[in-house]
C-alpha cells in the first residue's frame, strides 16, 4: 500500500509538472502569434490613416487652374498649385479620432497613443503635436516592449515635392503588451482554473488514500486488539470449564465456587466486550434518528455508583458525586446518555495509575441556561497528540509494548457521537501523571410546571 501510494504520488506529480510546462509553452508560442498579428493590424491601421491623409493632401484647391497663369515662374506655380499641409487641413482632435477610429477597426480600441505632424520645411520644430508626445517617445526610446514608435510619410519619395509638402506623422504605440495579453486573457484563466482543478483533485486523492491507509491501520489494529480481548477470557472460560470436569475439583465446594466466581467474570467481561462492538456498528444509523425527551440527568449520574462499585471496591478507589447544579433537565436519550456517562468513568478506570488508587469526582454546576459536568480523575494523563486524537474511532493511546489498557478505542468515539446527537460539547484537560478532565456541557430546557420531582 506505501509503495504502491509513492508511485502514484510520483506519476500524478510528473503529470502535473508536464502539463504545466506544456501549458507554459502553448501560451508563449499563443502570446507571440498574439504579439506579431498585433504588430501587423497596428501597422495596417497607421497606414490607412496614412493613406488617407495622403489622399487628401495631393487634391489640388478648387480655385487652382494653370489658365491665365502660364507666365508665371514654374517653381511659384508648383508651389500655389500645391494643396495645404495635413496641419493645415486637419486639427488634432480629427487626427486623434482618425487613428481611434482606425484601431478600434483592426480590433485594438484600447491601445493608447501619441502623436506628432513634422515637415522637411519646418525644421525647428513641430507643426503638430499632442500633449504626451513627448514625454511617451522618451519612454519608447527607453522600453521598446511596452513602447512602438512608427513613422509615416505622407507623400511618396519618389514625388517631387517642395519641403512644405514632405510632412511625416509620427505616431508612439502604447500598452501593446497589455493589450496582448487582454486579447488571451481567457486562455490563461482557463488554463489556471483547469490547472487548480487537476491540482485539488490531486490533493483530494492522495488525501483519500492517505486516510484510507490509515482506516486499513486502524482496522488491522483494531481486528487485532479485539482478537486479543476476546481470546483472553474464552481462553479463562475454557481453562476453568476443563477444571470444572476433574473429580477432585467437583468435590471440594470451595473450588468449585471459585471457578464459577471467575466464570462469571470472564463472562461478564466478554458481555462486555460484544456490548462494546455491537454499540459500534449501532450507533450512529437508527440511534441518532430517535427523538429526545425531557430528562433528569442527575438520576443518570447517580445510577454510575452502583454500576461501578465492585470494580471500584476491587481497586481501592472511590466515585464522588457532587450534584450541585440547581436544575437539570435536558432533551435527551437516557440510555445513550448512560452509556456516555459509563464510557467516561470506564475510561477513567482503565487509565488509572498502578498503586493509586483511582478517585474519579463527578460534579455538575449550572451556568445561566446551561448545564456544565464535570468528570476528573487522577489517573497517568495524556499527551497534547492524545488529546487532540482520543474521540477518533478506534485510537487508542501508546503504552508501549504493555497490555495492561483493555478495549477497542470505541468507549470516547461513542462519547462525542453521543455528545453531538444532544447538540452539547466536551472539553478535554490533562497533564502527564496529574489525571484528565473532561468538561460537558448541555443546554437546559425549562422545567415543566406539573409533575417535576427532586433528585437532589
Amino acid at each position: 500500500m506505501r509503495k504502491s501510494l509513492i508511485w502514484i504520488t510520483i506519476l500524478i506529480t510528473l503529470s502535473l509538472v508536464g502539463i504545466i510546462v506544456i501549458q507554459v509553452s502553448w501560451i508563449r508560442n499563443v502570446l507571440f502569434v498574439k504579439q506579431e498579428r498585433a504588430d501587423e493590424q497596428l501597422s495596417n491601421a497607421m497606414e490607412d490613416v496614412a493613406q488617407e491623409l495622403m489622399g487628401e493632401a495631393r487634391e489640388l484647391p478648387p480655385w487652382a487652374s494653370p489658365l491665365g497663369i502660364t507666365e508665371w515662374p514654374k517653381d511659384q506655380l508648383l508651389d500655389l498649385m500645391q494643396a495645404p499641409s495635413v496641419a493645415d487641413r486637419h486639427s488634432m482632435l480629427d487626427i486623434r479620432r482618425r487613428l481611434r477610429r482606425s484601431f478600434e477597426k483592426y480590433g485594438h480600441p484600447e491601445v493608447g497613443f501619441e502623436f506628432a505632424l513634422i515637415s522637411e520645411a519646418n525644421r525647428m520644430g513641430y507643426e503638430m503635436v499632442s500633449e504626451g508626445f513627448e514625454e511617451v517617445q522618451i519612454k519608447a526610446r527607453a522600453d521598446s516592449l511596452h513602447y512602438r514608435i512608427a513613422y509615416l510619410f505622407l507623400y511618396e519619395p519618389s514625388e517631387n515635392l517642395p519641403p512644405s509638402g514632405k510632412e511625416t506623422l509620427i505616431v508612439v504605440l502604447a500598452g501593446l503588451q497589455r493589450s496582448v495579453w487582454r486579447s488571451i486573457g481567457w486562455m490563461i484563466a482557463g488554463a489556471l482554473i483547469f490547472t487548480l482543478i487537476i491540482l485539488s483533485a490531486f490533493f483530494v486523492t492522495v488525501r483519500a488514500m492517505l486516510r484510507q491507509r490509515k482506516i486499513s491501520q486502524i482496522r488491522t489494529d483494531f481486528i487485532n486488539n479485539m482478537t486479543h480481548e476476546l481470546k483472553t477470557p474464552l481462553t479463562s472460560l475454557s481453562v476453568a470449564t476443563d477444571i470444572l470436569q476433574n473429580e477432585r475439583v467437583l468435590s471440594q465446594p470451595e473450588q468449585l465456587r471459585h471457578y464459577a466466581k471467575i466464570i462469571k467474570a470472564e463472562n461478564d467481561r466478554l458481555t462486555r466486550h460484544v456490548e462494546t462492538i455491537l454499540q459500534s456498528a449501532q450507533y450512529g444509523k437508527s440511534d441518532e434518528q430517535e427523538e429526545l425527551k425531557p430528562i433528569h440527568l442527575h438520576p443518570v449520574i447517580e445510577a454510575l455508583k452502583p454500576h461501578f462499585g465492585l470494580r471500584l471496591q476491587e481497586a481501592g478507589g472511590q466515585l464522588v458525586l457532587d450534584l450541585a447544579a440547581t436544575e437539570d433537565l435536558v432533551q435527551g436519550n437516557a440510555t445513550h446518555l448512560a452509556i456516555m456517562f459509563n464510557n467516561l468513568v470506564d475510561n477513567a478506570l482503565k487509565y488509572s495509575r498502578e498503586q493509586v488508587p483511582p478517585e474519579i469526582r463527578v460534579t455538575t454546576q449550572s451556568k445561566g441556561r446551561r448545564l456544565r459536568i464535570r468528570v476528573e480523575d487522577n489517573g497517568i494523563g495524556m499527551t497534547r497528540e492524545t488529546q487532540s486524537r482520543i474521540f477518533e474511532k478506534f485510537y487508542r493511546a501508546h503504552t508501549g509494548n504493555l497490555h495492561n489498557v483493555k478495549g477497542f478505542g470505541l468507549g470516547l468515539s461513542h462519547v462525542r457521537s453521543i455528545l453531538d446527537a444532544h447538540h452539547a460539547w466536551v472539553k478535554v484537560e490533562s497533564s502527564l501523571g496529574k489525571g484528565s478532565t473532561f468538561t460537558l456541557e448541555f443546554r437546559l430546557i425549562k422545567t415543566p410546571s406539573l409533575g417535576r420531582s427532586s433528585h437532589h
